[in-house]
Parts: C-alpha cells; sequence; structure tokens
C-alpha cells in the first residue's frame, strides 16, 4: 500500500512541477509576442494599407533614396547576408525583379549587412534593382517594419498621396 501511496505522490508531484512549468512558459510566450508587436498597438509588420514611416539613405549608386522619391508601384526586398533562406531565394528575388514592370527603377533591394559583407548580394542584385546596403534594424527596416529576413512586399501611393504597402506578397513570376 506504501508503495502505491508512494507513486501516486509522485505523480502529483510531476504533475504539479509539469504545471507550473508549462504555466512560465505561457508567460514568456506572451512577453515575446507584446516585444515583436511593440508594445505601441503597431503591428511587427507592415500590412495592407498601413503607410511606410519615414526614411532617407543612399543607394550603392549615390542616388538618394527616400520615401517621397518612390512615387510609383515598388518591389521592395529586404534580405540578409547571415540568412539562409535569403541566399536560397536570392536568384527567385533576381528573377522577379528582372521581370517586373518598371525595371530596375520600381524595384528597390536593402541587404542589411556590414559594408564588407554585402559585396555579394549587391553585385548580383544591382543590374536588376536599386540597392541600398544598412545594418540589421537600420532606417528602411524601420520604416518598412522589416525585422525578418526575407521580406519582399509591394509599396505605393494611396488615394491620398501616401506611400503604402499595396500588396502582401510579390506575384509569382509570369
Amino acid at each position: 500500500m506504501t508503495l502505491l501511496a508512494t507513486a501516486v505522490l509522485g505523480v502529483g508531484l510531476l504533475g504539479t512541477v509539469n504545471f507550473l512549468l508549462t504555466f512560465g512558459v505561457r508567460k514568456r510566450l506572451r512577453e515575446h509576442t507584446a516585444l515583436l508587436s511593440n508594445e505601441a498597438g503597431v503591428s511587427a509588420e507592415l500590412g495592407i494599407a498601413d503607410p511606410v514611416g519615414d526614411f532617407a539613405a543612399v543607394d550603392v549608386d549615390g542616388v538618394p533614396v527616400r520615401r517621397e522619391l518612390l512615387r510609383a508601384e515598388t518591389f521592395v526586398a529586404f534580405v540578409s547576408t547571415s540568412c539562409d533562406s535569403c541566399r536560397e531565394k536570392l536568384p527567385e528575388l533576381i528573377e522577379h525583379a528582372r521581370r517586373g514592370p518598371g525595371g530596375r527603377e520600381q524595384v528597390l533591394a536593402v541587404v542589411a549587412a556590414g559594408a564588407d559583407d554585402a559585396d555579394a548580394f549587391t553585385e548580383r542584385l544591382a543590374p536588376v534593382a536599386r540597392v541600398v546596403v544598412e545594418p540589421k534594424g537600420g532606417p528602411l527596416s524601420n520604416a518598412f517594419r522589416a525585422f525578418t529576413y526575407p521580406t519582399m512586399m509591394w509599396v505605393g501611393p494611396d488615394d491620398a498621396g501616401r506611400l503604402v504597402r499595396i500588396k502582401q506578397t510579390a506575384p509569382a513570376p509570369a
């Protein structure tokens, strides 16, 4: 009988420890979700019709890139040199940019990397896109709320003339 009581007590204690650990994980997940959503009620990702924040940068050709200069529908891609998925999707991104309407002027590629690390990506993207190199969390990443890589979107002016996200993802190449 004592063996049975000990076994029941052990299972009860194990269940209690499991409950406490699950409760702690749940609390941490809530904190993590709040951090991802910026705790200010702002979605972590730029949604359809959400305005693009203000930014100013210079592309690798020395041409200024600012929010007010993107007046037509523009495909914007954020990639990182330290991202395996970005390296895998780079040929697809280049092909999409090559086939896109408006040519190079309506494609903006943002490479998150140090200046020395970005060369391989920049060389491949420059013929089909305007390329900006910035550190992770740089001004363009913040303006477009692109904090994961790769992130791709279409932006363009809305009826009020504000630059907003207009399409969820890039359409499949024709």
